[in-house]
């Protein structure tokens, strides 16, 4: 459901960041605000949001690292908001991995078709359906929400990045390389973190962790999440 898509609004300015909060939930998002790099920072890590606009002026910090660090999490659509039109500026956000750029002032109709063609991005981007269907697991790309046996799942962001990618490859072996260059950005971080998480998730979604149902490992070569249809 829409209303279950956080939107977090990365922008200094307090009267244009509460007009922006007030188009998004007005739309039916549920919004996160921060003024700062900091900030977002903090409420990335405690909401992981389906999808971040993000000024580039910021008080603490520039936009632009910002981006490089969201977008370690390839299923975080990123929109940047900015007053600054130059086309230097436009490429190097979206060669940092901004999905789009939208230059102030905008109609609140294009702000709005802007965000749902990111959030359709990120779906699309990933190779899989908006909600992955696996026995009573549904992990829904799109919202962010996972869900066993219909009951919500909380997940640590980096337990919800690890799943959405073996989601994305339902039924394909990950490896191990793959998992940790999407999650920690970079394929040489060490394998143990990667167990410490998978275990985390066994505990949080299988019934008899020691004899996983949905995560199954291949030695020495990565994960699996399971098809399944029961």
């Amino acid at each position: 459901m829409l209303a279950e898509i956080c939107a977090l609004i990365v922008e200094d300015d307090p009267a244009f960041r509460r007009s922006l909060s007030t188009t998004l939930k007005a739309a039916g998002y549920r919004v996160v605000e921060a003024g700062a790099l900091a900030d977002a920072t903090r409420a990335i890590a405690h909401h992981c949001p389906a999808i971040v606009l993000v000024d580039l002026g910021l008080p603490d910090g520039d936009g632009l690292s910002l981006i490089a660090a969201i977008r370690r999490d390839a299923w975080t659509p990123i929109v940047v908001i900015s007053a600054r039109d130059a086309e230097a500026m436009k490429v190097a956000a979206l060669d940092a991995g901004a999905d789009d750029y939208v230059t102030k002032p905008f109609g609140v109709d294009e702000l709005l078709a802007r965000v749902r063609a990111a959030l359709r991005h990120g779906v699309q981007s990933g190779g899989a359906p908006p909600t992955v269907h696996t026995g009573a697991l549904a992990i829904d790309l799109a919202a962010r929400v996972v869900r066993l046996s219909g009951k919500e799942i909380d997940l640590t962001p980096k337990e919800y990045a690890i799943l959405a990618h073996l989601a994305a490859r339902l039924g394909a072996v990950v490896r191990h390389g793959e998992l940790l260059k999407s999650v920690w950005g970079s394929e040489r971080a060490d394998v143990q973190y990667l167990r410490v998480y998978i275990s985390q998730l066994r505990g949080k979604l299988e019934a008899e962790p020691n004899n996983p149902r949905y995560i199954i490992s291949e030695p020495a070569v990565g994960y699996r999440l399971v098809q399944s249809s029961q």
